[in-house]
Order: C-alpha cells, then structure tokens, then sequence
C-alpha cells in the first residue's frame, strides 16, 4: 500500500490535492493512505522524531516556518527514496527543486491540468522499482521488504524469521500471519514452519528444495506432491 502525504497550508487547497491524490489512485488500480499537513513543522516532526514513512510527498514550497524546500533537503536523511512533487507559484524555485531531486514541479495556476499526471507518473514509478512488498512497522522501526527480495520465512519460536537477499529480518508474528499477509501466489508452505518464494527455487531434489542462493530446504512428505503442482502451476502461468 502506497502512504502518500500533502502539505499545504491552506486547507482548502490541501482537501483539493488530497481528492486529486484519491482520484489517480482508483484509476491507477493502486491502494493508498494519504495523510493530510496544514503545518509543515508537524510533517517534519512525524518523518524525523516518529519515523513515519511516505512513499510520494505532494509539498507547497511557500509555507511559514519550515517551508517545502527546508522540509525536502531534511528529510532525505530520513526518506532517500521518497517521490515528492513541489507546487509553488514562483518559477525561480524550480531550478532549487530539480537540484533537490524532486519528482516534479507543477506551478500552482496549472494544478488541475498537470498534478494528477504528476502523481500517476510518481505511482507508476514507485510500483516499478519496489514491485510488491512486506512491511514490518513497530514503534521503532520501519522496514519494506520487496517480495523478490525474499528467499523464504521460517518460524522462530514465536518470531518469523524472514530471509531475503540482505540477510535476516524478524517480525514477532505467528508463520501463518506472515502467510497471510503476503498473500500472494509465489510463496507456499514447503513444511509446517516453512514458507518459500516460488521464484527462487532452481530445482526440487531428493525431498529438498534447492534455491538459487544454493540453500537447500527439505520438503516434508505430506507437502511435496502438493509442492510439485503449485511449481508447475505458477510456472505454467507465469512463462
């Protein structure tokens, strides 16, 4: 799920964004949670003090206090990939803005017409390079883990120990949560406390699963017909 902020300190112009926001997201076919700032020191203080994370950030650059261009060049420490799209009346802060690496700049006049192809072009491009992805959030740590990152899930006592290309991410959740949460096709069970990514099996041998990182998982009895079948099925599919 995309998280998507607008700051603006005008509240009329914030519900107009936001409604935009909302708007591209159901003709794009994306889900999204879009949070709303009037005041750019309370945006500031939730990325930097209660890490909260945002995929797209719509920015007015004039604002009082912190204004949009203080708020990009501080939270990228924070937010490196963050997407964000400046709206200003002044053309001269472009030049800034495209040094900041901003997504886009829309002049504000022209709002209407080329912010909602701002933000369709920003949520096509964050769904290209993250791809499907599991989130771990706690009150002290944020984590997205794309899908094609996983290698598999093994249970730990009452944690779920996810290994992916990166090494070990735990959540203290049960294996089937986990399951469920992922929903999605390319992970099956291949034991009771083991749950592998389709994708990155290279061959099944000798009641083992071998990976492409040349880890191999045994595949308990009872769920290696039914291992079999699913391989060929989402292949099948998916070639």
């Amino acid at each position: 799920m995309l998280r998507i902020a607008v700051c603006d300190d005008d509240k009329k112009t914030v519900s107009a964004h936001k409604e935009l926001a909302e708007i591209c997201l159901r003709k794009s076919g994306s889900v999204g949670e879009i949070q709303v700032y009037t005041d750019s020191d309370n945006l500031l203080f939730d990325i930097t003090e209660d890490n909260f994370f945002f995929d797209l950030i719509l920015l007015d650059i004039e604002m009082p206090g912190v204004t949009g261009m203080d708020i990009a060049e501080k939270i990228k420490p924070y937010l490196p990939n963050v997407k964000i799209i400046f709206i200003t009346s002044h053309i001269e802060y472009a030049i800034d803005a495209f040094e900041l690496a901003v997504f886009r700049y829309v002049p504000k006049e022209d709002t209407d017409k080329r912010l909602p192809g701002a933000i369709r072009d920003a949520v096509k491009l964050i769904e290209l390079e993250e791809g499907k992805a599991y989130t771990i959030q706690t009150n002290s740590r944020f984590e997205k883990i794309p899908y094609r990152e996983i290698y598999f899930i093994e249970r730990e006592g009452k944690n779920a120990s996810i290994i992916t290309v990166r090494g070990v991410s735990k959540v203290r959740k049960s294996l089937q949560q986990v399951y469920e949460e992922l929903g999605a096709e390319e992970f099956i069970y291949i034991d009771r406390g083991c749950i592998v990514n389709l994708i990155h099996i290279m061959q099944i041998k000798d009641g083992m699963a071998v990976l492409k990182n040349e880890r191999a998982l045994p595949i308990s009895r009872s769920h290696l017909q039914g291992v079999k079948e699913q391989m060929n099925a989402y292949w099948g599919a998916h070639i």
